[in-house]
């Protein structure tokens, strides 16, 4: 039996950037991916959101994704929504393919070593106190520390470890499809007593359809009859569409597993949080579980920090999916055709043409607006940090560069050596600098310049202090482990 520290169920984007996450710590890490190939079939995510694009940044990677997609300065709640003056380097939505954004994570994962079995599954696991016995599809048997399922809605890791996944049935469902087609559709969107359908341009002359359908359908495979019939519901004809590339359904189903955790067993992505793709988050919020876990686990492996440190995965996501299942809910019945829709969709788009609500809405389907809930103190504590350019000794750097490791950072910008963080030196990496220009975050705007923060693995401020250290121990011990002692 082969043993791991941390075996991954799911190649997506995911489990891809959770094992990258947790390569960049030292960690051994393999992932089980049933694909034999790392393809895509099918429309999946299009777009990379402005936090993602952060987190990336915060890797030194972004620039892969950035040279091969598209950028496109607005976020969409049932209207596309301006983000061109939020203050990130990244206040776009780049346009990209779910089957590129995995083609560059897996290729960053590969350059660092990580393994991927690829063609088999796991059809089951059993836990005890020193790890996670986990049975694969091809025969084999892994042994691991710790199990986490990043295998998608249906995922067999949740199910085994019994953890429920409350939520909303389906009340409707859509067609999604690229075909060829022997007339040239309508291009665009088109609205009916239905709902709102699209045709699109695809790859090489194809067409790809998003096509309301007029009951809800989720138990079968959809078919070309499908589309056709559809097509002709809504446009009067099918355009002759043949040769489908691929087909597929989505309902606005919305559940979320109640817990992320069972003991050695955790979620993330799809396996702890589905709903419709309005708005494009999954594959966004899938990727930022990834890094608010990967540190935490590498540490708790480590014996940097005690295993309760897992528990604020949970704390922390848990409520930010929910938001988003009631972000995507609200989206679906904006959607709806009937007059009483119709009336409040005038009064949603009154309210969002005002920049404050605009604003708003953006940094909140964008990720920039989150917080962690860490206590009282300074607008900073529990937000991610922004990506400045400081000054130091040895010449100018970005903040996010700090980052490309991994490793917390506590930069200070008061005083030189003001801090004496001895017991955690091998641990956290101290930065004099200077920053002279102002401090925004999105939606709060300009705050107070803080004399020093503490940065978490994952970009987001652990604790902000005015240049006398009050607090700093407690926050380095709380998050990165008790002092080291000699």
């Amino acid at each position: 039996m082969t043993r791991h520290d941390v075996v991954i169920a799911g190649g997506g984007p995911t489990g891809l950037m959770l094992a990258g996450e947790l390569a960049l710590a030292g960690i051994d890490v393999v992932i089980v991916e049933r694909r034999a190939m790392q393809n895509v079939i099918g429309s999946r995510a299009s777009g990379l959101h402005a936090r993602t694009l952060e987190i990336l940044d915060q890797r030194g990677i972004v620039d892969r994704f950035v040279s091969q997609g598209k950028k496109h300065p607005a976020v969409y709640f049932h209207m596309p929504l301006d983000i061109s003056d939020l203050p990130s380097r990244h206040n776009y939505t780049l346009g990209l393919w779910q089957s590129d954004s995995e083609r560059l994570l897996a290729a960053w994962v590969d350059g660092l070593g990580v393994p991927v079995h690829h063609g088999c599954e796991v059809t089951g696991f059993a836990q005890d106190d020193g790890g996670v016995d986990i049975e694969l599809s091809d025969g084999r048997s892994l042994r691991a520390d710790y199990l986490v399922g990043c295998d998608g809605g249906r995922s067999l890791v949740r199910k085994t470890a019994g953890i429920e996944f409350p939520g909303w049935e389906a009340t409707a469902s859509w067609l999604i499809a690229e075909a060829e087609t022997t007339e040239e559709p309508q291009w665009g969107f088109r609205k009916d007593a239905v709902g709102t359908h699209a045709i699109g341009k695809g790859d090489g002359g194809s067409a790809r359809f998003v096509l309301k359908e007029s009951q809800l359908r989720s138990d079968s495979e959809p078919s070309l009859r499908d589309i056709s019939e559809a097509l002709i519901g809504v446009y009067g004809t099918d355009y002759g569409v043949h040769s489908p590339i691929w087909i597929s359904r989505f309902t606005d189903m919305a559940r979320q597993a109640a817990a992320y955790r069972d003991r050695r067993v955790l979620l993330a992505g799809d396996a702890a949080h589905v709903h419709p793709p309005m708005g494009g988050q999954g594959l966004n919020i899938g990727v930022q579980d990834a890094v608010n876990l990967g540190w935490k686990l590498a540490q708790v492996i480590k014996k940097i920090s005690p295993d309760s440190l897992l528990d604020t995965y949970h704390a922390e996501r848990h409520p930010i999916a929910a938001r988003v299942l009631r972000i995507t809910m609200a989206q679906v019945a904006l959607g709806r055709a009937d007059e009483r829709t119709k009336a409040l969709l005038e009064f949603m788009s009154e309210l969002l043409g005002m920049d404050e609500p605009r604003r708003r809405f953006a940094a909140m389907m964008s990720g920039l607006d989150i917080r962690y809930d860490f206590g009282e103190g300074h607008p900073l504590l529990g937000r991610r940090i922004p990506d400045l350019d400081l000054i130091t000794a040895d010449g100018p750097l970005r903040i996010f560069s700090l980052l490309h490791a991994a490793r917390p950072v506590l930069l200070n910008l008061g005083e030189a050596c003001a801090f004496d963080i001895a017991a955690w030196t091998h641990r956290v990496h101290l930065i004099d600098a200077r920053y002279t220009g102002a401090w925004e975050l999105p939606v709060l705007g300009a705050v107070a310049a803080p004399a020093a923060v503490l940065i978490r693995p994952d970009g987001y401020v652990a604790w902000v202090g005015d240049g006398a250290g009050q607090g700093l121990a407690d926050a380095l011990a709380a998050w990165f482990g008790a002092p080291a002692t000699t």
